[in-house]
C-alpha cells in the first residue's frame, strides 16, 4: 500500500447531510425563484383580485379614499354588456379558428423541413421564424398595406386573375379571417421550431418498420409521427389557446376593433376599460374572467389528450 492510499483510507468518510439539513439546503436553492414569484406574479394577482372587487376609477388615482368595495358588482355589470359578449365571441372566434390553422400551419412546416430530401433546411427555418422575432407593429402596418382595398398587393393579385377586390379591414365579414392571416403568419414559426425539435427525436426505426408494413407517407405520420409527438401537441395547443385568447395588438393596430367592433376582443375590452374609461375596478374583472376561460379550456383540452393517451 503506497503513502497516498494510506493517506486516503485514514481520512475520515464525510458523513451525509441529515434529512433537515438537505431539506434546507433545498429551500436554500429555490427562495430566490421562489420570492420573484411571490413580487412579481402572486402579489400583483392578489392584488388585481382585490381590485376587481372595488370601483376604483380615476377619481381613486387622485384621492384612495375614493375607493369603495363594491364586492360582485363589476362583474354582474360586466355580464350584463353587450359589448363585452361581442369580445367574448370574436375571441371565441379567433380561438376556435385560428388555433387548428396554426398549429397544422406550423406541423405541416415542420414535417417538411424535417425531411433529407429539402436542401438548404438551415435558411427554410430561419426565413419561417423571422416573422415571429418581428417587431409586430411594423408588421401590422406592413399587412395593413397588403390589406388595402386599392392599393394591397393582395388585392392587386386578385385582380389580376379576375377576382374582385375585398375591403379586408374595412369589411365585418373579412376583418376576422384578415387579422387571422396575419396571426398565422406572425406565429407560426414559433410553434414550426418546438415541433421540428420534437421530430427530430422520433427514431428512424420506427418509419423503417412501418415501411416494411407497407405503410405510405400519410399512414406512417398518422401511425408513428403524431403518437410520437403528442404530448408536445399538446404543449403547443395549450400554448396557441392562451394566445389567440389574448389577442390585443392585431386588432389594435390594424382596426381599432371595427368595423362595428367585428374584431373586439376580451383584452381589447379590457384596455378599453381600464385605459380609456379608467374603470380600474372593471378592468381587473374582465381579466379573471379571462384567466377562468383560458383555465377551463385548458382543462378540458388535458381532460381529452389524458384520455385519448396524449400524456400519463
Amino acid at each position: 500500500m503506497t503513502a497516498v492510499d494510506a493517506t486516503i483510507l485514514a481520512k475520515p468518510a464525510r458523513k451525509a447531510g441529515t434529512p433537515r439539513s438537505r431539506e434546507r439546503a433545498a429551500w436554500g436553492f429555490v427562495a430566490p425563484s421562489l420570492i420573484a414569484i411571490a413580487v412579481f406574479f402572486a402579489i400583483p394577482v392578489f392584488s388585481a383580485l382585490l381590485l376587481s372587487l372595488t370601483d376604483f376609477d380615476i377619481y381613486a388615482l387622485a384621492d384612495i379614499g375614493n375607493v369603495r368595495f363594491v364586492g360582485l358588482q363589476n362583474y354582474e355589470r360586466l355580464l350584463g354588456n353587450p359589448l363585452f359578449w361581442t369580445a367574448m365571441k370574436n375571441t371565441g372566434l379567433f380561438a376556435v379558428i385560428g388555433v387548428p390553422l396554426s398549429i397544422a400551419t406550423s406541423l405541416a412546416a415542420a414535417v417538411i423541413l424535417n425531411a433529407r430530401v429539402v436542401k438548404w433546411r438551415p435558411l427554410w427555418r430561419v426565413i419561417f421564424f423571422a416573422p415571429f422575432v418581428t417587431t409586430l407593429v411594423a408588421t401590422a402596418v406592413l399587412w395593413n398595406y397588403l390589406l388595402h382595398t386599392r392599393y394591397g398587393v393582395i388585392n392587386w393579385a386578385m385582380t389580376s386573375l379576375g377576382l374582385p377586390a375585398v375591403d379586408w379591414l374595412g369589411d365585418p365579414s373579412t376583418s376576422i379571417p384578415a387579422i387571422l392571416m396575419f396571426v398565422v403568419w406572425k406565429s407560426f414559426g414559433y410553434n414550426m421550431l418546438i415541433f421540428l425539435a420534437v421530430l427530430q427525436t422520433v427514431p428512424d426505426d420506427l418509419y423503417e418498420a412501418a415501411r416494411i408494413d407497407g405503410a405510405g407517407p400519410w399512414k406512417s405520420f398518422l401511425n408513428v409521427t403524431l403518437p410520437a409527438i403528442a404530448p408536445t401537441l399538446l404543449l403547443v395547443s395549450i400554448i396557441s389557446v392562451a394566445g389567440f385568447f389574448q389577442l390585443f395588438a392585431e386588432p389594435y393596430v390594424m382596426t381599432q376593433g371595427g368595423p362595428a367592433q367585428s374584431t373586439v376582443t376580451v383584452l381589447y375590452f379590457m384596455y378599453e376599460e381600464g385605459f380609456k374609461w379608467w374603470n380600474l375596478g372593471s378592468a381587473s374583472a374582465v381579466a379573471f374572467i379571462l384567466f377562468l376561460c383560458i383555465l377551463a379550456v385548458t382543462l378540458v383540452q388535458l381532460a381529452v389528450a389524458k384520455r385519448m393517451g396524449a400524456y400519463e
